[in-house]
């Protein structure tokens, strides 16, 4: 993808911004003591960054900001949509995985979607500070980051959130679900 691809128009720039502007504000549980004219600056000043989020906001992960890295100065977006997000499910975890299914191949692969968002895969850390704002995946699952030892030997990590409690588990990587996708993070 060229970087002129990558560009939003002024419309789109604004439409987002104020997209993720409402989203902010109706959900400061997420982001205490943050403010909104601050994130916005640092997202004029990194139009890169916004077209990952827009990717981000049009594949149905509904990105805010869940934290401040004050060491980097970086604030933190995660996909929030309530459930894993809509345009990025029935997917397998990599292109490996991908690859080695003989028939019926899902359309593509997790970590290849999030490369070419600009966006990582949660991690499971990650994935646990996120329900600690509030619940997500109660449906759904997700992909997670999953160590090279258990990718090695053909499996990936996923999680959900059932009876008030995170669950991890494993599957072969090449497997893919109606209802299970991949949640990402951004930092700007």
């Amino acid at each position: 993808m060229t970087k002129s691809n990558m560009e939003l128009s002024l419309e789109q720039r604004e439409e987002l911004l104020s997209t993720l502007k409402a989203r902010f504000e109706k959900n400061m549980n997420r982001h205490k003591d943050l403010d909104w004219a601050k994130v916005q600056a640092r997202l004029e000043a990194n139009t890169e960054k916004l077209w990952s989020l827009n990717e981000m906001e049009i594949t149905g992960g509904e990105p805010d900001v869940v934290g401040h890295d004050n060491k980097t100065d970086e604030y933190i977006f995660y996909d929030c949509s309530a459930e894993s997000p809509k345009g990025r499910r029935s997917i397998c975890y990599d292109r490996e995985a991908l690859e080695s299914r003989k028939k019926h191949k899902p359309e593509n692969n997790a970590i290849d979607m999030a490369t070419a968002m600009g966006i990582e895969l949660l991690t499971e850390e990650q994935y646990c500070e996120l329900q600690k704002l509030e619940n997500f995946d109660l449906k759904t699952s997700s992909w997670v980051q999953t160590p090279v030892n258990i990718r090695k030997l053909g499996g990936a990590l996923f999680c959900d959130y059932r009876y008030d409690t995170v669950f991890v588990y494993h599957n072969g990587a090449d497997s893919y679900y109606a209802a299970r996708g991949f949640r990402g993070s951004l930092r700007v």
